[in-house]
């Protein structure tokens, strides 16, 4: 705003002198210079917003299978089908796409799960609500490591982050539960690179997960589950990396989940959330932080 001058006042020498012209066009000049400032506004705003944060949990939930005790605090956005991943930033028909079998009725629920992330000092806790219409864990040409061809769900983080494109190279981790109750041996799975080597297959240790799934638990369908998950990073993330040192509030992961769903098909149909695959530069990252943040 410029002040309008009477006949009795006058501007300083000083200013006069040092006071650079203004621009002819002024309401131009200050339409982009409001412009400018709101767009770099929305950008900071959307910045913001798109930052996903992981809480550490006030307390050591049970591992029971049921989520009630822990997920009020963790971190979720909400229930997830096809549709709303068809919006996201990851979609990929080649790799989104769930089973459609002959006479199937298309209308039906197909796939619809909430899931859960949290963590503590020595822990990342995982966790997934899932409305589904067709439980199969069976596979004609089985093989542990085949997961992905079985109702499952697998965590995939890179810790500790960085900024190379790599596909389970040292610091890429998958932790892939089998929604199967009889908890086989290849029921929770583990695929990693180290320095040995990448895409290495085995067992998670006994002793780095604990783990439940409780099917039917909203007496609706015998096909829905509730995965509970506890996965000691130490024992598995700390073992196969020399930059392991441990989980710190503000440390970045980044993370996709990968759910299966065959349907009674072979390799089956898959939801991708934060991630468009096995390169990690894919995957969405996240910051642990405190529960009060």
């Amino acid at each position: 705003m410029v002040a309008k001058l009477t006949d009795q006042q006058s501007l300083p020498s000083a200013l006069i002198v040092f006071s650079p012209p203004l621009p002819r066009n002024l309401p131009y000049f200050f339409i982009l210079l409001i412009g400018f400032t709101l767009n770099t506004s929305s950008a900071l705003i959307a910045q913001s917003e798109q930052e996903r944060i992981i809480p550490r949990l006030s307390h050591r939930p049970n591992i029971d299978g049921d989520l009630n005790d822990w997920k009020k605090e963790a971190f979720s956005e909400g229930e997830w089908d096809m549709d709303r991943i068809k919006k996201s930033n990851w979609y990929s028909p080649k790799r989104n796409r769930l089973m459609l079998d002959a006479g199937e009725d298309s209308t039906e629920l197909d796939l619809l799960a909430e899931y859960y992330l949290a963590w503590d000092e020595e822990y990342l806790y995982f966790g997934a609500e899932v409305k589904d219409k067709v439980h199969d864990v069976q596979e004609s040409n089985h093989e542990a490591k085949r997961w992905y061809y079985k109702d499952a769900i697998a965590l995939f983080i890179e810790f500790p982050i960085d900024s190379l494109p790599e596909k389970f190279e040292s610091g890429d981790h998958a932790f892939c539960f089998v929604i199967d109750t009889t908890m086989p041996d290849y029921g929770a799975w583990w695929r990693h690179g180290s320095e040995e080597g990448s895409y290495q297959e085995t067992p998670l240790p006994a002793l780095s997960v604990d783990y439940q799934i409780k099917m039917n638990p909203w007496n609706r369908s015998k096909a829905d589950y509730i995965l509970e998950a506890r996965i000691d990073l130490k024992s598995t993330v700390g073992e196969s990396s020399d930059s392991w040192t441990g989980l710190n509030v503000s440390d970045y992961v980044g993370l996709m989940i990968v759910h299966c769903d065959p349907d009674g098909g072979e390799y089956g149909g898959h939801m991708l959330i934060y991630g468009q695959g096995d390169n990690d530069a894919t995957w969405t990252k996240m910051r642990l932080a405190d529960g009060n943040d």
